[in-house]
């Protein structure tokens, strides 16, 4: 699925700028699917030129006019239609993964230090995921409370394992670095 189509989604739940959709997309979306301003504001754009969204200039004391993006009927018909007729593929992107494949190269406490930060981060996002399950239970959706517990439970299976299996990097690199 790409940008345009999740602007869209996230336009389904209401008015939002730029700035608001880059913030949803890092706290919806932040464990598996990221979208940064270059590529939000180029879907808004489109979408707009389209007539799947309409753009309102708010004015604003002394900084740019913020734009508001509403989606239309054609818009919603649209993000039904692509729902309807996308086969999703799930796809796990992981720069710490790819850096720890080849962690025979890396040195022990650089490498150390990377298990540490990616246990950080994990624990970060777990945190993020229960406060919008929190949240979610004011407001239900099957949804959404579906996506934040796969999330939460992908998060903590990782943790666990980051936990009961880091001996398995700093044990091997050890033994491979004996043998060098």
């Amino acid at each position: 699925m790409d940008v345009k189509t999740l602007c869209l989604g996230l336009l389904t739940q209401g008015a939002a700028s730029g700035y608001d959709l880059k913030k949803r997309f890092e706290t919806c979306f932040r464990s598996f699917y990221s979208a940064g301003y270059g590529s939000i504001y180029p879907a808004l754009a489109y979408l707009a030129d389209t007539d799947l969204v309409t753009c309102e200039e708010i004015s604003q004391d002394g900084r740019p006019d913020r734009k508001v993006y509403r989606i239309t009927d054609k818009g919603r018909n649209y993000f039904t239609e692509a729902l309807s007729n996308h086969h999703p593929a799930h796809k796990m992107r992981s720069e710490f993964l790819a850096m720890v494949f080849f962690a025979e190269f890396i040195p022990p406490d650089h490498l150390s230090k990377l298990i540490d930060d990616r246990t950080t981060e994990l624990e970060q996002t777990l945190a993020q995921l229960e406060e919008m399950s929190a949240t979610l239970a004011k407001h239900p959706d099957a949804g959404v409370e579906f996506v934040a517990g796969f999330g939460q439970t992908i998060t903590r299976a990782a943790l666990e394992y980051m936990r009961q299996q880091r001996h398995l990097l700093t044990k091997e690199t050890s033994a491979q670095r004996q043998a060098s």
